[in-house]
C-alpha cells in the first residue's frame, strides 16, 4: 500500500517537485540538460541566438514524440495493472489521461486529448511520428494532422499520412490544415451523410469570460440550424431599426441584445435576473472600494461595471452576506446534517473552489462532493466538501486515486503514488491575499470566529426555500460597511 512520501526534499522517499531526476538511467540524463539549459549564457551574435533557437524547436519536436511515445506505454501499462486488479474490462486505463494531465501540469480534458492524439501518431501516423521526432515539424503540426484525421479507418489515416509527408514540413499550419481535410474527404467521401449524422450528436454551447466584463457564447450547432438562427436574430435587428425603435444601437448590438432577451424570456437585455450571482466585497459594493467583483466559475468584473448592474438592474435582486478569512481570504464555511450536499451549503462550496478543485483542472464544477467517502465515514462537512467537474469525481472513484483535503488545501494521489497538492484560492482575488502570512490592511485580525445557529429559540426556524437550517460561522467584530452588508441580507433591491 501507497505511503504518503515524506515533505523533505533531502529524504530518500521524497517524491515532491524534481524528485523525478533521482531516477536511474535517462530521467538523470533529462535533468542534467534541464540544468545546463537553465543557466545557459546568452549567445554572442544575432547567428548563434537563431541556430540555438531553432535547435531548441527541434529539441522540443524530439521531447514531444517522445512524450507522446511514453504516453502510449503508460496506457498501456495502465490497463495491464487494472485488468491484474480485477478492474471491469470497459474501465481499464479509462483514467490514464488524467494521470498523464497531472504529470504535465495541465487540465484533465488535455491530458486525456494528449492521450488519444499520441495513440494516432504512434499507431497510425507512422510519417507524422518520424517527422516530429526528427524535428522537422512541431508538435502542433502533428496534433493538426491527427485531428483532421481521426475520423478515418486506420487504412484511411495511412494514406493520408503518406501523401503529406512531403507537405507536413513546409506547410503552414493553416494550409496544412486545408490539406489534411481535403484529402481526409477526399479518401472517405461516400460516407459523408453519416459523418454529419455523427456530428450532430456533438452539438453544444460554450462560454468564455473575455476582459472588461465580456464573455463569448458560443454555440456549435448543424450548418441549417446555425444560419436559421443568425438570419432570424438579423431580421429582427432590422426590423426594430425600420420601425425608429432603436436608433442608438448599431445591428450587432441589436442582434446580440435580441439574443439574450430571447434566451432569457427577459423584457430587456440589461435586466438580469437574480440567478446570475455576483461576489463583491462590502466596501466595492457600498463604498469606494476597488476590489474586482467576481462572477463565480467565470471571472472578474469591474466593481463599477458591477455597482451599476446591481442599481440599475430591474430584475429582482437580493444581497447575502459571507464571511472570509482575513489571513486567506478564503471563505469561511458551514456544516450540514444532510448526507448530500445542497440548498446553501452547495453554493457556498461552488464560490469557495470556482473551478474543478482538481489541480490544473478549469472545469466547471458538476458535483458538490464528499473528500472522504460517506461509506467510509466521510461527513457532510465544510472541511470533508470538493467542487469537482464529472470527469474527476468518477476518476477519484477509480482504484488507486485518493483525495486528501481540508479547508485550506486538497491533495490527490494517483495509482502510481504520486502527489499533487493544490491551495483552495481566496474567496475574491486581490492585492494582498496571496500573502498568507499577512493580515489584511483594512481589516486586522479578529480572532477566532464564533459558531451560531440560525431560527428561533428552539431552533426549529424554516430554511429559506431550497437552503437548510446550517451552522453559521460568523465574526465578532464587523466594519461598518459589513454592518451595512447585514442590515441588507435577503432584502429585496429590485
Amino acid at each position: 500500500m501507497f505511503t504518503h512520501p515524506a515533505d523533505d526534499p533531502d529524504h530518500p522517499d521524497y517524491r515532491g517537485p524534481g524528485s523525478w531526476a533521482r531516477l536511474p538511467g535517462i530521467t538523470t540524463e533529462i535533468d542534467r540538460w534541464c540544468r545546463t539549459l537553465r543557466v545557459l549564457e546568452p549567445a554572442d551574435n544575432a547567428w548563434e541566438a537563431q541556430t540555438r533557437i531553432r535547435a531548441l524547436e527541434e529539441l522540443a519536436s524530439a521531447t514531444a514524440a517522445a512524450q507522446a511515445r511514453e504516453a502510449v506505454v503508460f496506457h498501456t501499462h495502465r490497463q495491464r495493472e487494472d485488468a491484474a486488479n480485477d478492474v471491469p474490462t470497459r474501465e481499464q486505463g479509462k483514467y490514464a489521461g488524467n494521470e498523464i494531465a497531472l504529470a504535465k501540469r495541465v487540465s484533465p480534458s488535455t491530458g486525456r486529448k494528449f492521450l488519444s492524439t499520441s495513440k494516432a501518431v504512434i499507431n497510425d501516423l507512422p510519417r507524422t511520428y518520424e517527422a516530429l521526432a526528427a524535428g522537422s515539424i512541431s508538435e502542433a503540426k502533428a496534433r493538426i494532422i491527427a485531428d483532421e484525421t481521426a475520423w478515418l479507418t486506420p487504412e484511411e489515416r495511412l494514406f493520408v499520412d503518406e501523401e503529406l509527408k512531403d507537405r507536413a514540413s513546409v506547410a503552414g499550419s493553416r494550409r496544412l490544415r486545408t490539406e489534411a481535410r481535403s484529402l481526409a474527404a477526399n479518401v472517405s467521401s461516400d460516407n459523408a451523410h453519416e459523418r454529419a449524422e455523427a456530428a450532430s450528436t456533438g452539438r453544444h454551447v460554450s462560454l468564455q469570460a473575455l476582459n472588461n466584463g465580456m464573455a463569448q457564447l458560443s454555440a456549435t450547432l448543424p450548418l441549417q440550424q446555425a444560419v436559421a438562427a443568425y438570419e432570424n436574430l438579423e431580421a429582427a435587428a432590422a426590423e426594430r431599426k425600420l420601425d425608429g425603435l432603436d436608433f442608438d444601437r448599431t445591428r450587432n448590438q441589436l442582434m446580440a441584445d435580441v439574443l439574450v432577451e430571447r434566451l432569457t424570456g427577459q423584457g430587456s437585455a440589461s435586466d438580469v435576473p437574480t440567478e446570475v450571482h455576483v461576489v463583491m466585497e462590502a466596501e466595492s459594493l457600498f463604498s469606494d472600494g476597488q476590489v474586482p467583483a467576481w462572477i463565480p466559475s467565470y471571472g472578474p468584473l469591474p466593481v463599477k461595471t458591477a455597482r451599476n448592474f446591481l442599481a440599475a438592474n430591474q430584475a429582482r435582486t437580493f444581497i447575502r452576506r459571507m464571511f472570509t478569512s482575513p489571513d486567506t481570504g478564503q471563505l469561511v464555511g458551514m456544516d450540514s446534517r444532510r448526507r448530500t450536499f445542497g440548498g446553501l451549503l452547495r453554493r457556498m462550496v461552488v464560490f469557495r473552489d470556482d473551478l474543478c478543485r482538481t489541480p490544473w483542472c478549469d472545469a466547471p464544477i458538476r458535483h458538490a462532493d464528499h473528500v472522504a467517502p460517506v461509506a467510509g465515514g466521510g461527513e457532510t462537512t465544510w472541511s470533508n466538501a470538493s467542487g469537482l467537474c464529472a470527469a474527476c469525481n468518477y476518476a477519484k472513484e477509480h482504484p488507486g486515486w485518493k483525495h486528501k483535503a481540508t479547508v485550506d488545501d486538497l491533495t490527490v494521489s494517483t495509482p502510481t503514488g504520486e502527489e499533487y497538492e493544490t491551495a483552495t484560492p481566496p474567496f475574491v482575488t486581490k492585492f494582498g491575499d496571496l500573502k498568507r502570512d499577512q493580515p489584511t490592511r483594512d481589516h486586522p485580525s479578529r480572532g477566532q470566529p464564533n459558531r451560531r445557529k440560525p431560527g428561533n429559540d428552539d431552533g426549529d426556524e424554516e430554511p429559506p426555500a431550497g437552503e437548510t437550517a446550517d451552522d453559521i460561522l460568523d465574526f465578532p467584530d464587523r466594519s461598518p460597511a459589513e454592518e451595512l452588508f447585514e442590515d441588507l441580507i435577503l432584502r429585496d433591491t429590485g
